[in-house]
């Protein structure tokens, strides 16, 4: 919520694999909830999703912490993939 607060870039742990582990379980929550439906509607969810958080939340986050870290936020990004 609040991404200009944040004091230290985090790159270990589950941050080695994907940029946003938060983001990518909810997808994973809303893609498994379409396949237990078994209908094809419900798989615009996740997709609605990915491209709304990305849009709105994720980029927005992107900038300040590159700003905040610089250098050392561009190569991880250069790094770690954005979802998987």
């Amino acid at each position: 919520m609040r991404p200009q607060r944040t004091s230290a870039l985090v790159t270990s742990g589950v941050y080695r694999i994907t940029r946003n582990p938060m983001y990518l379980g909810m997808c994973c929550l809303l893609s498994g909830w379409a396949i237990y439906l078994s209908a094809l509607l419900p798989f615009a969810g996740p997709v609605l999703f990915v491209l709304y958080v990305t849009r709105f939340q994720i980029q927005a986050e992107e900038r300040v912490l590159g700003q905040l870290f610089g250098e050392q936020y561009t190569e991880y990004t250069t790094r770690v993939r954005r979802w998987l």
